[in-house]
């Protein structure tokens, strides 16, 4: 029988420690291929933990291929190494690498920063209200920014929504750690391919994560009904890393998916202020008739990822839950940038601020597309781009595995992500593909990272 010393497990969740041991062993081959796992009932009990924990490390494990499950025969082991993920290795390890160039991170380039705009408004926070710096907010975000959150919302997003609705917090990170809490005991679907810290964020709280698969649309909806989820994470404006635009008849599909079981939608709408479109598609939030849209933003991409803002806009029906549940936390942003992001959204520096920042990106975008369009590599590359955003997915016809490519541009100092990099199975998910966040590609910039494709891809174009 398996044995495992839960007790070193930490803060770690019992199902995501059990998880972690499980897929060591058959990374390591000490579960070799084909081998045939305990019973869940055998195995709970053996270690002194519910089934619903086994279960859980056994799901995750059936989610991203290492193990398969036979129907009335039990769980078996499919290969001794696991797909390529993101699970991160354990702190206090290796050196962080020194990149002469990033196309992975999706950083906002500083120089964009309103810094003149954000140091006045600071000043004259201080001049008037000197006690901003120690003022405690309600848990739920200072009444001043909600209200100016609100109103932004209403205007430029068409969201029919009241201050009493938003909920501020330290970034979008520790609002899915709330979300986690919030519907605790609930399955997390999650768009696969998809961003991974937010899987980490709502595993670190215990919460089941379920791959749903993506089609030309979006979250294809058998995928997310086999899954029976019960709570459904989506980026329909513009979803990371594919950069897909969900259509509004699917958009309708999931709401009714949502109101039908019962479920929850948590609409994350990351970069959406970026879209190039004339007229963007209505959120999800603003056409949910029934209440069943969570909505998620944050200002990291448009202001800094430094000042750690973000904000949910709850639905009615979640208030009182919410305030029961999680009312006894602390407000984790400081008093004093909040008073200073409510001057700069209700004085209008923010929509002044977005269409700067809009304008900037549209021809920062431009300009890659252009670039590798005229580059050496061109013949051998095929753009996915949508119209929106900061990133971009790059085909690559080549020999090449994506490690092969991610260890040649490595040596030059280049760092690239693929969209196999964030997949719960590597296997499953187009090879080659290459996506390029280029926020901080100026023109300097630019020349290099077109040099540097070059040298990686060389040996291709020769």
């Amino acid at each position: 029988m398996l044995t495992y010393d839960l007790s070193a497990r930490g803060s770690t969740p019992r199902y995501e420690y059990l998880y972690r041991c499980l897929r060591r062993d058959i990374l390591s081959g000490a579960l070799a291929s084909g081998a045939r796992l305990p019973s869940k009932r055998a195995l709970a009990e053996h270690l002194g933990v519910s089934v619903i924990t086994v279960e859980a490390a056994y799901s995750q494990l059936v989610a991203e291929g290492c193990v398969e499950s036979r129907p009335r025969r039990g769980y078996f082991v499919l290969a001794r190494a696991m797909p390529g993920g993101f699970e991160p290795e354990p702190a206090a390890s290796r050196p962080q690498p020194v990149w002469r160039l990033d196309l992975r991170s999706n950083r906002v380039d500083a120089a964009l920063f309103p810094s003149g705009v954000w140091a006045k408004l600071t000043r004259r926070v201080l001049a008037e209200n000197p006690d901003a710096l120690l003022e405690g907010a309600p848990h739920e975000g200072l009444p001043e920014l909600r209200e100016a959150i609100a109103a932004y919302l209403r205007g430029y997003k068409g969201m029919a929504v009241s201050a009493r609705q938003i909920v501020v917090g330290a970034g979008a990170e520790f609002l899915y750690l709330m979300l986690a809490q919030l519907f605790s005991g609930a399955a997390f679907a999650l768009e696969n391919p998809g961003y991974p810290k937010i899987r980490l964020a709502y595993s670190a709280s215990g919460a089941l994560c379920l791959p749903v698969e993506l089609d030309a649309q979006g979250v294809n909806p058998g995928s997310l009904r086999r899954s029976g989820a019960g709570v459904l994470h989506i980026s329909p404006a513009h979803q990371y890393p594919t950069g897909l635009v969900t259509p509004l008849p699917r958009r309708q599909e999931l709401l009714r998916w949502a109101e039908s079981t019962g479920g929850y939608i948590v609409e994350d709408d990351y970069d959406s202020e970026l879209s190039y479109a004339p007229r963007p598609l209505p959120t999800l939030s603003s056409i949910d008739g029934a209440g069943r849209v969570i909505y998620v933003n944050t200002f990291s991409q448009t202001i800094s990822p430094a000042i750690r803002i973000g904000y949910l806009v709850l639905p009615e029906r979640l208030l009182d839950e919410w305030e029961r549940r999680l009312g006894f936390y602390s407000c984790a942003v400081p008093s004093l940038e909040q008073h200073v992001l409510a001057r700069f959204i209700s004085g209008g520096g923010y929509e002044r601020h977005l269409a700067r920042l809009r304008k900037i990106s549209r021809e920062r975008r431009d300009s890659v597309l252009a670039a590798f369009a005229a580059s050496p590599f061109a013949g051998r590359i095929e753009i996915a781009e949508p119209g929106a955003g900061l990133h971009f997915l790059m085909r690559v016809r080549t020999n090449q595995s994506d490690d092969a490519l991610r260890s040649r541009a490595a040596e030059l100092g280049l760092r690239l992500g693929f969209l196999s990099d964030y997949a719960f199975d590597a296997r499953r998910v187009e090879q080659h593909t290459l996506v390029i966040n280029c926020a901080g590609l100026d023109s300097e910039r630019l020349k290099e990272a077109v040099s540097l494709l070059g040298r990686v891809l060389e040996d291709e174009i020769a």
